[in-house]
């Protein structure tokens, strides 16, 4: 009776396969045609805005979020912080930046300047990522290395800059540099931070202590 029964269960077997081959072969036509694969899964209200997500989402990651009307009130409130705080030796790379910072009365290092004795590192950034409340750098717009060295970096961005999802803020990227891309590109959602087995929270561990997003609304000055 033994080989009758390792019979009955390969002829079982073939009975699958072949029901399984001839499924792949004549398919049948799909059900839900009309299905939508390519729109975002997430949901979100018409209400709330692409830059109000991300003030959320940012501030959930332990950012702090400034927002500014234009140019002026950015160095207003830059100045506002700095006096507050009393922050020295800040670092400021960029061309585009330090030419905003000139006779403001903040002062600002160059690269010149050893990393562990800057306090504060101003940076631009390629796009701002809503959905996470994440900022991307790049090695083209400033140092990496000064950026995460710094215990309090300070990021300049632009609501125009404001997407919804990182592969919009890669095709933004790609958009702007074409075949050129940086060498470096960098995604930080909040200051760092670490924490070990007994989930004590170190701030400060691979990165900035504190992370700053100054962002100046250009939508609403070119609106107007």
């Amino acid at each position: 009776m033994l080989p009758v029964a390792v019979n009955q269960s390969t002829t079982s077997k073939e009975k699958i396969l072949k029901k399984v081959r001839q499924a792949l072969i004549f398919k049948s036509k799909p059900k839900f045609a009309n299905i939508d694969l390519e729109s975002n899964v997430y949901s979100q209200s018409d209400d709330i805005s692409i830059l109000e997500t991300f003030a959320r989402n940012f501030t959930e990651a332990h950012g702090q979020f400034v927002i500014c009307d234009n140019q002026f009130d950015f160095i207003d409130k830059l100045l506002t912080l700095q006096d507050r705080r009393k922050f020295k030796n800040l670092y400021c790379r960029e061309e585009e930046l330090q030419n905003i910072l000139k006779d403001t009365g903040i002062s600002f290092s160059t690269p010149n300047n050893a990393i562990e004795k800057i306090q504060v590192s101003l940076t631009g950034c390629e796009a701002i990522i809503a959905r996470t409340g994440s900022v991307v750098i790049s090695s083209s717009r400033n140092s990496h290395q000064y950026s995460i060295a710094a215990p309090v970096h300070i990021v300049l961005a632009y609501a125009s800059q404001v997407v919804m999802e990182i592969k919009h803020a890669l095709q933004l990227i790609k958009n702007k540099y074409g075949r050129n891309l940086p060498g470096m590109i960098s995604i930080s959602t909040g200051p760092s931070s670490t924490s070990d087995i007994e989930k004590t929270v170190v701030w400060g561990a691979h990165g900035p202590v504190e992370l700053f997003v100054f962002l100046i609304d250009d939508i609403r000055q070119h609106d107007h």
